[in-house]
C-alpha cells in the first residue's frame, strides 16, 4: 500500500516546527528519520494531514555530556550514538543498540523517535525506563521533563500531546558500583524481541539494589525493583549462573506472572513468553551484579 495523501513542511527552527504541528489541530505528524512512522503511513495505521519534518533544526541534532547525564537530541540517528565515545558512559544503551533493527536501518533512525513511537516489544524504550531516562517535551506551553517511566502509557500511546515534541532524552551515566545488563530473544536478528529484559544492579556494601525491565512482554516497558529474596539470592550466587538459575527461579517465576501480561500470538504464547523473560532475567542479573563487583573492585579476575 502507500501513504494517504498528506502535506509536508521543514521548519528551520524549533519554534517554527511547533506553531506548524500546533497549526493542524492535531492532525500533524513529526519526521526525523521515519523508520517507525513510514511502515505506519504505508500501511494506512495513520493518515496525519501533515507531515512536520524536524530533520532542518540545528539545535536538536547534538550528543551532549553533561550533569552526570548523556543527553541526546531528537534528530541524532542511532547509529551515531552506537559509535559515539560519549555514550561508552551509558553502557546499558551500547548493549541495547545493536539490537535495535539492523546498521541500516540504525543509520536512518532516531533514539528519539523509537522513544515517540513507543513499541512494547522495542529495545530503546526498555533502556530508558531501566535507566529512569528523563524526556524533555516541547509543545506550544514551553518544555518539560517526563521520567521513562511516565512517559509510556500503553502500546504505541505516550505523554506527548498533539501539538508536542520529543525534543531530547537524557540517560543517566553509569557510577562506580554500577552493572548492567541486557538480552532478548527474537526469531531472527533485527525482529522484535518476543521477550527481552534490561538490567541495572548496584553495589553497596553488603546491599544489592536492582531494576529489572521487560519489554515484549506488556503493552509497554514494565520495571521492577528487585530487593528482598531476590537481592539476597543475587548476592549470594557467587557469579554462578547454574546457583543464581536454581536460587531465583520461584522468585523470579513470581516477577514474570506479574509482568508478563501480554496474550500469545501466533509466535510465543503467555506461558513461553513467562519462561523467557525468567530465564533471561536470572542470567542478566548474575552478569550485572558481576559488573558491578568489577567496578567496585571486589573482582580481580
Amino acid at each position: 500500500m502507500k501513504a494517504a495523501p498528506f502535506a509536508y513542511v521543514r521548519p528551520s527552527s524549533l519554534s517554527e516546527a511547533i506553531a506548524e504541528l500546533a497549526s493542524t489541530g492535531g492532525g500533524g505528524k513529526v519526521i526525523a528519520g521515519g523508520q517507525s512512522l513510514v511502515p505506519v503511513l504505508a500501511m494506512r495505521l495513520a493518515r496525519p494531514e501533515t507531515l512536520v519534518d524536524i530533520n532542518s533544526v540545528a539545535e536538536l541534532d547534538r550528543v551532549d555530556m553533561a550533569d552526570g547525564y548523556l543527553e541526546i537530541g531528537a534528530t541524532v540517528r542511532q547509529r551515531r550514538v552506537e559509535r559515539d565515545p560519549a555514550a561508552a558512559t551509558v553502557p546499558l544503551l551500547g548493549m541495547a543498540l545493536p539490537w535495535v533493527g539492523h546498521r541500516e536501518l540504525r543509520s536512518r533512525g532516531t533514539v528519539c523517535g523509537s522513544l515517540a513511537h513507543a513499541d512494547p516489544a522495542a529495545e530503546l524504550p526498555a533502556v530508558a525506563c531501566c535507566l529512569n531516562a528523563e524526556l524533555t517535551v516541547t509543545g506550544t506551553g514551553g518544555s518539560r521533563r517526563v521520567p521513562a517511566r511516565e512517559f509510556f502509557s500503553g502500546a504505541m500511546t505516550t505523554a506527548l500531546g498533539p501539538d508536542d515534541i520529543l525534543t531530547a532524552v537524557r540517560f543517566p551515566a553509569a557510577a562506580d558500583r554500577e552493572g548492567f545488563g541486557f538480552a532478548e530473544i527474537a526469531r531472527r536478528h533485527g525482529d522484535f524481541a518476543l521477550a527481552g529484559v534490561a538490567v541495572r544492579v548496584r553495589v553497596r556494601g553488603a546491599e544489592t539494589e536492582a531494576e529489572l525491565t521487560g519489554f515484549g512482554v506488556s503493552d509497554r516497558p514494565v520495571t521492577r525493583s528487585v530487593r528482598g529474596e531476590l537481592a539476597t539470592a543475587l548476592g549470594e550466587c557467587g557469579g554462578d549462573v547454574r546457583r543464581l538459575a536454581s536460587a531465583l527461579s520461584d522468585p523470579l517465576a513470581a516477577v514474570a506472572d506479574e509482568l508478563v501480561d501480554t496474550d500469545g500470538d501466533a509466535h510465543a504464547s503467555r506461558d513461553y513468553r513467562r519462561r523467557l523473560f525468567r530465564t533471561l532475567a536470572s542470567r542478566e542479573l548474575c552478569k550485572a551484579y558481576e559488573r558491578a563487583r568489577r567496578s567496585a573492585g571486589e573482582v580481580t579476575s
